[in-house]
């Protein structure tokens, strides 16, 4: 190997290398931010799925609910009690409703909280991203 060659070849090694790290680095940014980005996607999307779940939950409980109740009011009916018969298909149809609304709050609450969390982390690989890029750039 050539005095020149066995001088040179270390200083081409080295000035390759900032120019690699500074790629590397450069990428840092993107991969935390595409990270955080990923994180609450699954954080929404898990909440998301809780709420329909427990929603979903509510909704068959108010409709057993209010079988329940209709079939009484069936029974009072078949045995002339009128009154009572529709008592009891007016407090079967309250509780049903009660029951679907409540689970339409708890899902549209977790789908909102879900949303919230996503944007917060979005938002702060956005920064992130940007401060290293200003930094690092």
């Amino acid at each position: 190997m050539s005095k020149i060659v066995a001088y040179a070849l270390p200083l081409l090694l080295t000035a390759a290398l900032p120019t690699a790290h500074a790629q590397s680095t450069e990428d840092r940014g993107d991969r935390v931010e595409q990270r955080l980005d990923q994180r609450g996607d699954r954080i929404e999307n898990r909440l998301d799925n809780r709420g329909d779940r427990i929603e979903d939950r509510l909704d068959a409980k108010g409709d057993r609910i209010d079988e329940r109740y209709d079939a009484r009011a069936d029974k009072a009916e078949a045995a002339g009690h009128e009154q009572r018969a529709a008592r009891l298909e007016r407090e079967g149809d309250r509780i049903e409703h009660r029951l679907d609304a409540r689970g339409n709050r708890i899902d549209n609450r977790l789908d909102h909280r879900g949303d919230r969390i996503n944007a917060r982390l979005d938002h702060k690989g956005q920064r992130f991203d940007r401060r290293w890029d200003r930094r690092h750039g």
